[in-house]
């Protein structure tokens, strides 16, 4: 079935004149429980692009239209073309994608010291950003559950894009808001996820210490056309109920978390991821988390089967500013399996040993990473749903 267009795509875009911007104000994207696609997600054979013309959500017809308008007004850092794009050989399938101009022309990291370092408003923030880089605001009808209040999330571009459709989601930017995971920004990320009928757009979050390279609340969320090996990774089930598993397969061991769709049960599972990341940042350490269509936990799950959401949450070590030797820096998007290449030749000479060290350099110890599974394990059995 063809996912509805958007009838009134062009309020999401641009006047012609930069003067009109501030004036324009910005728009709202208003959905409802409708929107939410929750089946019919799959790969096709041929992987699927955004810049063609197949049939899109509403929501990624307003992303991809405003996102390439501001590409050609030149609002970026630099011109996302086509990325020279491989898939490593090897049992993982990592995803390597060569990006040069991200890692020359992004943005200094903030000078970061913990995990749990408060917002600096003399620091880059996103109330510094022009006013073009917003596309809309992203607003739920009162019919959806789980908002005792209404949170004012903006979609903004990523001016440094990893991929195509590269965007920020940013929970009211006034409220000055350190980067520390809140119920209403996961919500926002998932149902996001879930307004999006292309496989890949996926969504994401670094902690401080995580590579986050600004303190400011901001999710990621972007376009891969390329299935990812998270999506169907084999998982074991870490308490009775079902409610927390470990993801065991490479790239990189780390918590699984599952819901079929909108309702009381994404509302839980919004409630224990927040409850492990707040373990987490009061305990100074640092984490991942990525949020993708994929299969149920299991034994065995292939990864065609896109029938609900995973949201995958990594402990690591904590990594202050990027290193610049390495072929990669390891955050959300690596430890899911895609690779952003700084360099020509880091991308014909990469392996997937390679990868996996990189990866493993960035774990936590064997000893702390199973005192942070007991740890989760208490906290997810205290759950009364």
């Amino acid at each position: 079935m063809a996912a509805p267009q958007d009838s009134n795509e062009t309020s999401y875009l641009l006047p012609p004149n930069s003067k009109d911007w501030e004036e324009q104000g910005v728009p709202d994207f208003v959905y409802g429980q409708k929107e939410l696609v929750l089946e019919g997600i799959q790969w096709p054979r041929t992987a699927p692009s955004l810049r063609d013309r197949t049939p899109r959500s509403r929501f990624d017809s307003a992303l991809c239209s405003a996102w390439r308008q501001r590409m050609e007004l030149g609002l970026f850092r630099y011109r996302l073309g086509e990325l020279q794009t491989q898939t490593l050989p090897g049992a993982v399938g990592f995803v390597a994608q060569l990006n040069v101009e991200r890692g020359v022309q992004r943005r200094r990291p903030q000078n970061i010291r913990s995990v749990k370092q408060a917002f600096d408003p003399e620091q880059f923030n996103f109330n510094k950003i022009r006013p073009g880089e917003v596309l809309f605001r992203l607003l739920r009808e009162p019919d959806l559950p789980g908002a005792l209040q209404q949170e004012d999330i903006l979609v903004m571009i990523n001016v440094s894009p990893l991929e195509w459709g590269h965007v920020l989601l940013v929970p009211e930017p006034t409220r000055r808001l350190p980067q520390r995971l809140l119920p209403g920004a996961l919500r926002a990320g998932v149902e996001a996820v879930l307004l999006s009928s292309h496989p890949g757009f996926r969504v994401g979050f670094n902690s401080l210490g995580g590579l986050a390279s600004v303190n400011h609340l901001h999710l990621h969320g972007y376009y891969l056309a390329h299935r990812l090996p998270v999506e169907g990774a084999p998982s074991e089930p870490l308490d009775p109920r079902g409610h927390l598993h470990l993801l065991q397969a490479p790239p990189a061991p780390g918590f699984l978390f599952y819901t079929s769709g909108p309702g009381p049960d994404l509302e839980a599972l919004i409630g224990r991821v927040c409850r492990a990341t707040d373990y987490l940042t009061d305990h100074d350490i640092a984490h991942n988390l990525f949020v993708t269509r994929g299969a149920p936990p299991g034994k065995t799950s292939p990864s065609s089967a896109l029938t609900g959401i995973r949201v995958i949450l990594w402990a690591r070590k904590s990594s202050f500013g990027v290193k610049e030797g390495d072929a990669f820096n390891v955050a959300l998007c690596e430890l899911a399996g895609h690779l952003p290449v700084k360099t020509s030749q880091d991308f014909d000479s990469l392996t997937e040993a390679a990868a996996l060290a990189l990866i493993q350099d960035c774990l936590l110890p064997p000893a702390q990473a199973e005192k942070v599974q007991a740890a989760l394990v208490a906290l997810i059995a205290q759950d009364k749903q």
